[in-house]
Order: C-alpha cells, then sequence, then structure tokens
C-alpha cells in the first residue's frame, strides 16, 4: 500500500498536533534545502547541519505560532526562523560584532566594474556561490538576506543591531566586492 503524501496544509496542521508522521515527512521534505540555506550563512560545513537541526527542532517547537497563508507559506516561515537563528549565531561570533564599514572605499564601490550578465551567465556552478561564501561575514550575510532572502534594510538593520543606511552600505560593498571578483575570474579565464 502506498504513502498518502501530505498537502502543505495538512501538512502543517499536523506538525502543530505533534503527529510524528508530519513531523517526520517534514524533515523529509525540507532538510536538505534548509541545510543549503544554513550553509550560505554559515560556511563550516558541520556548523550548518547542527544550525539545520536546531532551526528543524524550534520549528517544529514551534509549529502552533504558524498561521498557514498558501503554498509555500511553510517554507517562508521556515527560512525566516532559519535565518534568525543564523543572524544570532553570527552575532555571537565577535568578528561579527565588528562591523567593517571602512573596508572598501565608496570610491572603490562606485569604480568597480560591472561584468555584462552574458559574461556572467558562462560561470560554471558552484564559482559564484563560493564568491559569495567567500564574503566576510557581515557582507556575506547582509548580501543573502536582501539579496536571496529578500529581507529588506528596516529587517536587516533591526536583525543585526546597525542602522539602515549601514545595511545599504554593507550590501554596497559587497556587491562591489562581488563585481570584483567576478571581473577577475573573467579575466583569468576568459569567459
Amino acid at each position: 500500500m502506498g504513502r498518502t503524501i501530505l498537502t502543505e496544509e495538512e501538512l502543517a496542521l499536523g506538525c502543530a498536533r505533534k503527529e510524528r508522521g508530519a513531523q517526520g515527512e517534514l524533515y523529509t521534505r525540507y532538510a536538505s534545502r534548509l541545510y543549503a540555506l544554513c550553509l550560505r550563512y554559515i560556511e563550516n560545513r558541520e556548523q550548518a547541519r547542527d544550525l539545520m537541526h536546531d532551526a528543524m527542532i524550534k520549528v517544529m517547537d514551534n509549529f502552533r505560532s504558524f498561521r498557514y497563508g498558501g503554498e509555500g507559506s511553510v517554507w517562508a516561515w521556515m527560512s525566516r526562523v532559519t535565518v534568525n537563528m543564523a543572524v544570532d549565531r553570527l552575532k555571537e561570533n565577535s568578528r561579527f560584532r565588528q562591523i567593517p564599514f571602512d573596508d572598501v572605499s565608496g570610491a572603490e564601490i562606485e569604480n568597480a566594474l560591472e561584468p555584462d550578465a552574458e559574461s556572467v551567465e558562462r560561470i560554471p556552478d558552484g564559482v559564484l556561490d563560493k564568491m559569495i561564501a567567500d564574503l566576510p561575514d557581515v557582507r556575506r550575510t547582509v548580501f543573502n538576506m536582501f539579496c536571496i532572502d529578500g529581507f529588506s534594510h528596516k529587517d536587516i538593520a533591526k536583525a543585526l543591531g546597525i542602522s539602515e543606511s549601514g545595511s545599504t552600505s554593507i550590501l554596497a560593498k559587497a556587491r562591489a566586492s562581488l563585481r570584483k571578483a567576478l571581473t577577475c575570474y573573467l579575466n583569468e579565464t576568459g569567459l
């Protein structure tokens, strides 16, 4: 006899009722995506795996506070919880507390060459991910939160304990660093 696959809404209701089957399916359905999300913030694989497990536990423990809002809302909520946990872990890191506003000058940001979209599309999978992962903690976090996870500068500022203009500035520096890395890569490889 085949196993019935729960709809997202049924999954959420089952998890809110702490049903083991629903919790198991939640883990099976979302663990790999959650782990990939954690790796974007925590570059150490073991720490990212620990964060993923901790986030999954927190999500399962707090499902009663979740309100289903349509298809995709479970993942949106889980990713928000996980990103907040990742940011909290990064803030515990003393290097993260020292927000480096002057690593890149405004002139460097303005003068950073921007590769054309066609050249960027030829970059092999994983190379851009590595460039993002190589950004300093604060820049990588702000870049991920804004560009990938859709947080506003207001939300980023609140989460990181900085001003909105600080978030904007850090994002600009992250983008400048990525433009520079992309340009160097394209020049070195001849793509």
